[in-house]
């Protein structure tokens, strides 16, 4: 099966055996593109439908974003927070997309996310939690400046995140990512938080452990 022609370009691994499959939605890190987390695919149950998503964003150099982060000399590193509300709102599209392209169970999809990839993977599940089962957050975190307006007040019982993140992360503070477990506590999600003692990466100890996690949610 080829990928279907959508609004973005992307990466499929059709699962086996399954008339309509349990779908992971991979979403990269900052300058990287769609063969990155792709290499998890073949490690990952073969009963799972697979999307890998390239970001909208051309980076100068390599690579590409969900949205720009500047360097300032004056006021240092900050995020387009109105470009990645851009970007979530294109992946919610996209997600619907290929619900309608490919044998997919809309009822059972997981976004699974690294770093930039992470922040918009939170965006999207805890703007519209109806419409995802659940994350793995990979060395991210919870960015409430591009959540939907009254996300507080939507129904997340059903929601389920695996959050990780390296213990020297050199990226992204650790500090950010420990934030994440009260936040989702105050929503009442159900959520498993670990460290790992590596940089701004996935050691393998880490992709087994949210291996695990995703296989007794499936």
């Amino acid at each position: 099966m080829s990928p279907a022609p959508l609004s973005l370009t992307h990466l499929i691994r059709p699962a086996k055996n399954v008339e309509k499959a349990p779908v992971v939605f991979m979403l990269h890190g900052y300058g990287s593109n769609e063969e990155d987390l792709f290499s998890f695919a073949n490690e990952l149950p073969q009963e799972l439908f697979i999307i890998s998503i390239r970001a909208p964003h051309n980076l100068e150099f390599f690579g590409y974003a969900w949205y720009a982060i500047n360097f300032d000399a004056e006021f240092g590193k900050w995020s387009d927070d109105q470009q990645a509300i851009e970007s979530r709102e294109k992946i919610v599209a996209f997600i619907d997309e290929a619900c309608k392209a490919y044998p997919i169970d809309c009822n059972n999809i997981t976004l699974l996310g690294f770093s930039q990839g992470t922040i918009l993977s939170y965006a999207v599940a805890l703007s519209y939690p109806e419409k995802v089962k659940n994350v793995i957050a990979l060395s991210g975190y919870i960015n409430e400046a591009i959540l939907v307006e009254g996300y507080q007040e939507k129904d997340h019982s059903k929601l389920q995140i695996y959050a990780s993140h390296g213990q020297v992360d050199q990226v992204i503070p650790v500090e950010w990512a420990q934030r994440a477990p009260e936040f989702l506590e105050k929503l009442g999600i159900a959520h498993t938080y670990e460290e790992f003692p590596v940089g701004h990466g996935v050691s393998p100890q880490n992709f087994y452990s949210f291996k695990k996690w995703l296989e007794e949610r499936i």
